[in-house]
Order: C-alpha cells, then sequence, then structure tokens
C-alpha cells in the first residue's frame, strides 16, 4: 500500500515525533510504499528522509495514518484517513471531524473522546524493540538513575535525592537536547525517571523506572516504581499520575527507589514486547483501516440539487416539439 504519515511538527525528538518515525520505519519493513508529512521540518524529518523516506509527493494515499488534527484537516481527501490522539489536553490531540477512524494510545484518550461521541481503537504507544533492547545487565545494587523529566525542578530534586545515596545521576531532555539514540543512554542507568514514551523505552530496553515528572500542564505528579503488575493500571494515563494523583517529594521520592530490584528489568522488556510492541501496532493499524474501509464503503446514493433538476428538465422540455409539449403539460395537469 501507498502509506502516508503525518505529524504537525518534525523538528525535534519528542513523544509523537518518535512515535511517527517508528511507525513508519516499521511500516516500510512490511513491505509499504512509506511517505511523510509536516508543518515543520527539521532533525526528524530528516532522519526519515535518511532512512529513504521522503515527503509527500502523491496526490493521493491507500493509507494515511495521521497525528494532530491540522495534518488532518489539509490531507483527508487524499485518502482513508485514521486520526490517533495521544492526549486529552492539547489542541493539537482533538479529535477532527474529517477523520475515518479514529485510535487512542492510552484508556484515558478513549474515554475522553468517548465524551465527544466519538469511538476510538486503543492502540498503545509503539516502541521499536529491536532497537530499544538490552545491551547489559542491571546492577544488583542501585548505580545509576536516568532522568528523562522535562522540568529543572524534577531533575534538581532527583539530583539531590541522587548526590545523598551515592548514585550517579544522568539527566536528558528528549526536546531541549534532541537525544536521538537515545537506546544508548538509557542502557548506561540501571533505572529511568519520567512518564509517557519515555518509560515505554526504557522498558523496551530492560531497564526499571518511576513515573514522575512536573510538567507545565500538571503538578509533580507520579505512579511511583513501576513492576509488571502496577504499570498496567499507570499505562491506563500513558504512566503520568493522572489516575493516582499521588503527589512526589524528595522524602517520597527516596522511598521509591529502595524498592529497586533488578529483576523487574526482564519483566517490564516482556511486557513491552507484548503490549508496546511497533510489530504489534503496526499490523492493527492495518486491520483497523481494512475493517472500518470495508463497513464504509457502501454504494453512493445519487443525490441532485433541486437547481441541477430544474435545468435538466429545462433542457428536455426545450427540445420537444409543440405538439409534444402541449401533450406532456395536459398529462402534468389532467
Amino acid at each position: 500500500m501507498n502509506i502516508l504519515i503525518a505529524n504537525h511538527h518534525l523538528k525535534r525528538t519528542g513523544g509523537t515525533e518518535n512515535y511517527s518515525f517508528a511507525l513508519a520505519e516499521e511500516m516500510v519493513r512490511l513491505g509499504h510504499q512509506v511517505e511523510y508529512f509536516t508543518y515543520t521540518k527539521g532533525y526528524v524529518s530528516k532522519k526519515l528522509e535518511e532512512s529513504g523516506i521522503r515527503f509527500k509527493s502523491r496526490k493521493t494515499y491507500d493509507l494515511i495514518l495521521a497525528n494532530h488534527k491540522t495534518t488532518i484537516q489539509f490531507l483527508h481527501r487524499k485518502g482513508f484517513t485514521v486520526q490517533t490522539c495521544h492526549g486529552t489536553l492539547p489542541t493539537l490531540e482533538q479529535p477532527s471531524k474529517f477523520a475515518d477512524a479514529y485510535v487512542s494510545v492510552t484508556q484515558e484518550v478513549h474515554e475522553h473522546l468517548q465524551t465527544k461521541g466519538i469511538d476510538s481503537t486503543l492502540i498503545k504507544n509503539g516502541i521499536n524493540c529491536r532497537r530499544f533492547a538490552p545491551r547489559q545487565q542491571l546492577n544488583d545494587r542501585l548505580g545509576c538513575v536516568l532522568s528523562l523529566c522535562q522540568s529543572d525542578e524534577a531533575n534538581a530534586m532527583i539530583h539531590q535525592v541522587c548526590s545523598r545515596n551515592g548514585i550517579r545521576y544522568l539527566s536528558a531532555d528528549k526536546k531541549l537536547d534532541n537525544v536521538w539514540h537515545l537506546e544508548d543512554l538509557i542502557n548506561q542507568a540501571d533505572l529511568v525517571v519520567g512518564i509517557g514514551r519515555s518509560l515505554y523505552d526504557a522498558m523496551a530496553c530492560g531497564r526499571t523506572v518511576i513515573s514522575f515528572d512536573k510538567r507545565r500542564y500538571s503538578e509533580a505528579l507520579g505512579d511511583g516504581y513501576l513492576d509488571a503488575a502496577t504499570v498496567v493500571d499507570s499505562i491506563r494515563y500513558n504512566c503520568s499520575g493522572r489516575g493516582s494523583r499521588r503527589k512526589m517529594d524528595e522524602a517520597t521520592f527516596e522511598n521509591e527507589l529502595r524498592k529497586y530490584r533488578p529483576s523487574d528489568g526482564p519483566a517490564l522488556r516482556a511486557y513491552a514486547l507484548q503490549e508496546l510492541n511497533i510489530e504489534h501496532a503496526a499490523q492493527q493499524y492495518l486491520a483497523l483501516a481494512h475493517q472500518t474501509r470495508t463497513v464504509k464503503e457502501k454504494p453512493a446514493t445519487t443525490i441532485v440539487s433541486p437547481l441541477l433538476y430544474y435545468r435538466a428538465r429545462r433542457n428536455q422540455l426545450s427540445s420537444f416539439s409543440p405538439r409534444a409539449l402541449l401533450n406532456w403539460l395536459c398529462r402534468g395537469t389532467g
């Protein structure tokens, strides 16, 4: 199939940007012809082109997999369009009326779309688990913590706790630092702190994780230390803490660090392979498109506007002879 992957911006690394790259790569691996679309080119679009995936060149596509309502408004006439919604608050993540089908990446988003009268298919965030994979074993004792938080306040607190406990501290902001080979950095750590896709990348690498961050739109929340059992509920809200509403301070965070168990790393890797694998997500998208398109492809009903009908009848009457016209009028009034 000819597939178009669309994201509002591909200027730097981030959640939907990395998601778009992983999905495009996987569709190519499956043998599809893939192109991309964005309003803002940059670092990630360059990576796509280096992988042989070029900018939109076709007039139509068999399937358009689009993030953000702005891309759908421009592209929906060019093919069967599936919108993936990644959040509940940002304007870009709100559903477009022009999409043919909808995907939600969490249960939270799924329920949000339901309040708007939209039925969506739940397909969890997809990670390239071949690229994000364990490269070294975890230490028996917690030795290194990587913060992928996007808040100076959160990073300062984590750094303070690590210093007090003799734990090596690393940090990276995917958006500001524009880290591409994030898997290399993750594999240096025993435990990764963050929310959302940052933790999914870490799980795929077989690292232990703590759900915590302080974003501009949220308090300092987190679900704390996650294992294969507790991640199931946490992921309903993108491992963000919005479900538990649990606040995190220094003492709380330090207590979460003490829960570290190296055996949780492989268990989280197994969870990622089953639930967060881009290979599974790609197949789910293809199945959704096939199923929805089959249901929607019904014989079209031709609707003629009154004006077009009048013109057609006028042209028809003008071709009548005077006697034929008189007979038609008499028949109409009879």
